[in-house]
């Protein structure tokens, strides 16, 4: 049976580490997974993902430039590999728009919410990795090729978590939260659980 299990948090979260272990323990199961990620997944997204992340512009332009990118993912990638049978792990999907171009900018929710209406796909699983901003910052210090998002203060961070904290409140069923904060070692026997129980 296909899924689409999406992966949340704030920049430093350790999302990618993760989403590499749990399609490795997929693809041993015998899994096809297809990997992606987002603002980005195809060859248009890839585009808009390099505008998005290094050029200055309005909280619209931002958002919708975010959902035709997304738009375009769901057609021409997601969709395809679920019909195929795939399951298809995607680093980010629209819960990130309500958290950063939402509670981090301030953007009006309905107005996001009117533009999600138009991907007219929801993740079967979103795993958010929750993490303390000054620990997700900590770990973002040594980083020396920051685009423009993770350059910005820890109070948009802040907001960026209360977003997704918004987020699972208001989606319980599709949420997991992994305390991010915890050892490596930790968060994996947390997702071998979550693994254990969808299959």
């Amino acid at each position: 049976m296909n899924k689409f299990i999406t992966f949340e948090g704030v920049d430093g979260a350790g999302k990618s580490t993760h989403l590499a272990w749990f399609a490795d323990m997929l693809r041993q199961r015998g899994v096809e997974v297809v990997l992606t990620r987002e603002p980005g997944g195809t060859k248009l997204g890839e585009q808009l993902r390099e505008m998005l992340l290094s050029q200055s512009m309005s909280i619209t332009t931002e958002a919708m430039l975010m959902f035709a990118a997304r738009i375009e993912h769901v057609e021409q990638v997601i969709k395809p590999a679920l019909l195929a049978g795939k399951w298809v792990i995607s680093d980010r999907f629209s819960d990130a728009s309500f958290a950063y171009q939402g509670s981090g900018r301030g953007m009006d929710w309905d107005k996001l919410t009117q533009l999600e209406s138009w991907v007219a796909l929801v993740p079967h699983l979103t795993l958010f990795f929750d993490l303390p901003v000054e620990v997700a910052r900590q770990r973002l210090a040594n980083n020396i090729s920051l685009d423009r998002f993770e350059k910005e203060q820890s109070e948009f961070f802040e907001r960026v978590r209360s977003g997704y904290q918004r987020r699972v409140a208001e989606n319980p069923q599709r949420f997991a939260v992994i305390d991010a904060a915890q050892t490596l070692e930790a968060v994996q026997q947390q997702l071998a659980s979550i693994l254990e129980s969808m299959q």
